[in-house]
């Protein structure tokens, strides 16, 4: 079960990081512009965001073996669309069936975590599923520059294709986690009410939306990357992939190092240093990003590690906090940070003129504000805590 929610939970990074080093490539082929092209990572994540609050309440009425098969079922039909595209808006098309599935496959996946396991053993399958989940943004953008020296972009989705089928298979042999006696018994539409339901926890939503903030930058720099350092500092597309792939294993140690500081500091300290190593390492891109590849990768490095530390705090305090409909708050959970990425990757694509400054300056102003709204969750502005390990100020 651990082994095969960390695969799922591989499929997003893989959706966007495998084609990345063929964005240039893309853009040729199609004569689309750098922002058509990045809008194929834009749309995926926005209707990613919008699909994962519209299959957890499902999840919860039907199960979720039904919607994990559902969801990739179409992922697959989905990739071989984005393979075959002939024009930049066929692929948008196939890019947002993979979304639609991606939600789907993703609210499942964070639902069963919380179906199978309590307690410690919950925050050990947290943290151990984060670590694994990173192997596909460290070894994706690897297999993507690899691919093109032999085939075109369209490798990248044909692989994407046989990944869905595999995710297809071994779906059809999931066992179901959530019993008929613990489903939502209401219609459909009254089933998409629950979501109001969470929406209305203000101290859950400020929770949600303050750990959002301090992680969002990191989608900027994804849609950003390419044209950083192949645009701006002359990498190919294989150097670039190296790159990405060094930067992306810096991931593997957040989770571990989050189960290590949770042994000794509070919550409160734990965000405390969050927030401290954001700011610094926006602070270090504005100001010493443009001197070139490697000390760009150096100075971004301690945000994607803390981005790291703060995915499982941020998963295991808002679960703690979800007692019921555990399928909707999952998709919540999940749909916030991904709304907030798709605005984060739309705004690291911008016009700059310089993307490494427009890139610091999102870091420093969502961990500004992120920062902002822990001190009115530490003024009780939003209520209080349901449970200790649920509460952030202290």
């Amino acid at each position: 079960m651990i082994a095969y929610i960390a695969f799922v939970n591989m499929f997003v990074p893989l959706s966007t990081d495998v084609y990345l080093p063929a964005l240039p490539e893309m853009g040729n082929y199609f004569s689309a512009s750098e922002f058509l092209v990045g809008l194929t990572l834009t749309i995926f994540f926005f209707t990613f965001a919008v699909s994962m609050v519209l299959f957890g309440p499902l999840s919860d009425k039907f199960g979720r073996r039904p919607v994990l098969i559902f969801g990739a079922a179409t992922y697959t039909a989905a990739s071989l669309i984005c393979a075959a595209a002939a024009n930049i808006y066929i692929m948008l098309i196939g890019r947002f069936l993979q979304a639609v599935a991606s939600g789907a496959v993703i609210t499942v996946a964070t639902a069963v975590i919380k179906d199978c396991f309590r307690g410690r053993v919950m925050t050990k399958i947290l943290a151990i599923t984060q670590a694994l989940g990173v192997i596909a943004p460290m070894v994706a953008p690897l297999v993507g520059g690899l691919m093109l020296t032999f085939t075109d972009w369209r490798g990248s989705f044909l692989l994407l294709t046989l990944l869905g089928a595999v995710n297809l298979t071994v779906a059809c042999l999931f066992t179901e986690t959530l019993p008929e006696s613990k489903r939502y018994r209401g219609n459909i539409l009254r089933s998409l009410t629950l979501l109001v339901g969470v929406a209305r926890k203000k101290y859950f939503m400020a929770v949600l939306v303050m750990f959002t903030l301090l992680s969002a930058p990191f989608m900027a720099y994804l849609s950003a990357s390419s044209f950083i350092y192949v645009g701006q500092f002359s990498l190919s597309a294989q150097e670039y992939s190296v790159f990405f792939a060094v930067n992306a294993s810096a991931s593997i140690a957040g989770p571990l190092l989050y189960l290590r500081l949770k042994n000794f500091l509070s919550n409160a300290r734990l965000l405390l240093v969050c927030f401290v190593t954001a700011a610094v390492a926006g602070i270090l891109v504005l100001t010493v990003g443009n001197a070139g590849a490697v000390t760009f990768l150096l100075s971004f490095v301690p945000f994607t590690v803390i981005g790291a530390v703060a995915r499982p705090f941020a998963m295991q305090t808002l679960l703690m906090e979800s007692e019921q409909n555990v399928g909707t708050a999952s998709s919540v959970i999940n749909f916030v940070p991904t709304l907030f990425g798709s605005l984060g990757m739309m705004l690291g694509t911008l016009p700059w003129g310089n993307f490494v400054d427009g890139l610091g300056l999102i870091m420093v102003t969502a961990t500004a504000l992120s920062i902002t709204l822990w001190i009115l969750i530490r003024l009780k502005i939003f209520g209080s805590a349901r449970s200790e390990a649920g509460d952030v100020t202290k």
